[in-house]
């Protein structure tokens, strides 16, 4: 009579990655085989294949050679969790920083906690894992909960309910797949934050979207910096009227009412920058009979 037993139909998420993962007896002899009874073995690292549903797609280089010299130095102190295949192999659950350190260690085996979920139960538990921790960026967490919601067909609010955010948070993730995807790769490298994404999504057409990324990034704009620019952007007038009233609170009177003068005279937009009596007078004009008829005017 066998002795493992059948795994138990899905199980709501939001409990905790323990609640999600049924406990089984061990069915074979083979060696080396993790604990049925869910106390750690020993496994070798080489017969572990990487989880297929892993959301993270990067990991901290710096951050992974440090846990790398720990686990060289004490072992891993937080078992991995693994999952046995019919080939005879194991399949990462949760994990796969401390098993990729094992590797990189040298390390000939690593702790391991058996358990015995199905495909879905296993891409279940990987995802809401993931966004259970704090350092996936803002497109692996966008992508995890759009996974959710794909093949799990959950909603916005039980997405927020099982993985601990708020509702809010999980729209604001979702929209950034709508960014256009040069975009999400500066995202993604941290090039652009979390925030600045946001503050661009305003702008809706990808082609503006792009444009407007790469000037941020190219003038090191804060996300308030961004916002203010997206806002112009989408409100030239506004960003006008905006700029003369602060030139006219700037301006010293006389100055201001040179510019008066001279604007009435030439027909042309004037502006006088003046500091301390030296300065210049720049007469803009947007097409050549304007700029005919200034010529004439300074001429004659």
């Amino acid at each position: 009579m066998a002795n493992a037993v059948e795994a138990p139909k899905r199980r709501a998420l939001g409990k905790g990655l323990e609640s999600l993962l049924p406990r089984v007896t061990a069915s074979t002899e083979e060696s080396p085989k993790p604990a049925a009874d869910g106390t750690p073995r020993e496994i070798p690292v080489g017969q572990i294949d990487r989880n297929p549903y892993q959301t993270r797609t990067r990991f901290d280089e710096a951050q992974l050679a440090e846990l790398t010299a720990s686990v060289a130095a004490t072992g891993v102190v937080q078992p991995i969790l693994v999952r046995s295949l019919p080939n005879g192999r194991f399949q990462l659950i949760a994990g796969e920083r401390r098993w990729l350190a094992s590797q990189r260690a040298g390390k000939e085996t690593v702790p391991a906690i058996l358990r015995q979920v199905s495909d879905e139960q296993a891409m279940e538990m990987t995802i809401v894992e993931n966004l259970q921790r704090t350092d996936l960026n803002p497109i692996e967490q966008a992508r995890a909960y759009e996974r959710l919601s794909r093949e799990f067909k959950l909603t916005q609010e039980q997405m927020a309910q099982r993985t601990g955010k708020d509702r809010a948070s999980v729209a604001n993730f979702l929209r950034l797949l709508r960014l256009p995807e040069q975009v999400q790769g500066k995202v993604e490298a941290g090039e652009l934050t979390f925030g600045h994404a946001r503050a661009l999504l305003a702008l809706e057409n990808p082609e503006t979207i792009l444009n407007a990324a790469q000037k941020v990034m190219a003038l090191s704009m804060s996300v308030r910096q961004t916002e203010s620019y997206v806002q112009g952007i989408l409100n030239p007038e506004k960003r006008e009227k905006g700029k003369e009233k602060e030139k006219s609170l700037a301006t010293d009177p006389n100055v201001r009412e040179a510019e008066v003068r001279l604007q009435s005279a030439l027909g042309l937009r004037v502006r006088i920058e003046d500091k301390n009596g030296r300065g210049r007078v720049i007469i803009e004009y947007s097409k050549l009979d304007d700029f005919d008829g200034l010529l004439e005017a300074l001429a004659g």
